[in-house]
């Protein structure tokens, strides 16, 4: 966090420095910050290792830019996702050193450089077709924001499996891989025969009628028979990519994003 610890608000008000009253407030505020439409957490960096994301989905323009402010005031990085075009374009006005991304709807504050030291390795975002890549990008910037190494390979869905086969040397080199699929979401179940690590699938509301919006491709996943495959919410990158990086720290690692 970039506010000042709850440990040096009371050296402060012990040696005088700070009064009852502003010790007071500035731990009230470490906690949370009241903005009358939202009650936004500082605290969760701390219990969790990542600070509170704004999910941008119903909520306004204006909310979401008041939302980011606060949240930067006490914190080097802030996600936010599922953004309308407009509140992309309200942030970069805002925020112009910030990363937006179109295709993810996402935008981040304060990207962080990989954490190679206190990470297990790379997280592998494996896309069936590039219809899900907006999924699947949702995945890469929720992991990179969370400071992890990210690489992704799309367009290698079972329809040709060759093309993924012909780089089992990256799924090899990952310590996690998501997968996004739909249509029948077999991909992930494919990739959980062929590797060692944890395998996140995320199904994706691609396809055609009897898909259901995804719910074909959850059903599928959820019934995988390779083990290690785990799963997410229908279209949830978010989701994944956040699962992915605590599967992806450390034991020891301390984070203070």
């Amino acid at each position: 966090m970039t506010n000042n610890s709850i440990r040096d608000i009371l050296e402060k008000c012990n040696s005088g420095a700070l009064s009852l009253e502003d010790a007071e407030k500035q731990v009230e505020s470490h906690f949370f910050s009241d903005l009358g439409f939202a009650n936004v957490d500082h605290h969760r960096s701390k219990r969790q290792g990542f600070p509170e994301v704004i999910y941008g989905q119903s909520k306004t323009t204006e909310q979401i830019v008041k939302i980011a402010e606060n949240i930067s005031q006490y914190e080097h990085t802030v996600l936010a996702t599922r953004l309308s075009a407009e509140a992309l374009d309200a942030l970069t006005e805002r925020f112009p050193d910030g990363e937006k991304n179109e295709s993810a709807r996402t935008f981040v504050i304060g990207m962080p450089e990989p954490d190679v030291e206190n990470t297990a390795g790379t997280i592998l975002v494996i896309s069936a077709g590039t219809s899900d890549l907006p999924v699947a990008e949702e995945a890469i910037v929720t992991a990179k924001a969370m400071s992890n190494p990210v690489e992704i390979l799309n367009d290698v869905g079972v329809a040709g499996i060759h093309r993924l086969l012909a780089r089992m040397d990256r799924l090899k080199s990952a310590s996690c891989i998501i997968v996004a699929a739909g249509m029948e979401g077999a991909l992930p179940s494919v990739v959980g025969g062929l590797v060692s690590v944890p395998v996140i699938a995320c199904p994706t509301s691609v396809g055609y009628g009897a898909s259901f919006n995804g719910i074909a491709a959850l059903l599928g996943m959820l019934n995988s028979c390779a083990s290690g495959v785990t799963v997410v919410n229908i279209d949830n990158g978010f989701g994944a990519g956040y699962a992915a990086s605590l599967i992806n720290r450390t034991g020891d690692a301390e984070r203070h994003l």
